[in-house]
């Protein structure tokens, strides 16, 4: 595939941007390098390697659940900066109606 300001210009036109003459140029050379990679990656030989298919695969990332203690009334109310010994006390952000 050629890479060219004719490309660039043809990307840059259907994603709605807008280059100068040099960064049009600039943009063609990077593009170039990165399809050279890649096609040198396609040439990495893999017949030996396993496939790993780790996105067909459901994992459970999550942990289980464990009851643990909890904190009374005072603990909880310790910290906070404002309570009237029952409850957190914030301050008011829905005015009257």
């Amino acid at each position: 595939m050629k890479i060219d300001v004719a490309l660039v210009e043809r990307i840059a036109a259907l994603a709605s941007l807008e280059f100068v003459e040099e960064e049009k140029e600039r943009f063609a050379a990077q593009f170039a390098g990165i399809v050279a990679f890649i096609e040198q990656l396609a040439e990495v030989d893999t017949s030996g390697v396993e496939a790993d298919d780790i996105h067909g695969r459901p994992r459970n990332v999550l942990l289980g659940d464990e009851t643990g203690g909890c904190l009374g009334r005072d603990e909880a109310l310790a910290n906070a900066p404002r309570s009237d010994d029952e409850f957190f006390l914030v301050p008011r952000v829905i005015a009257d109606q």
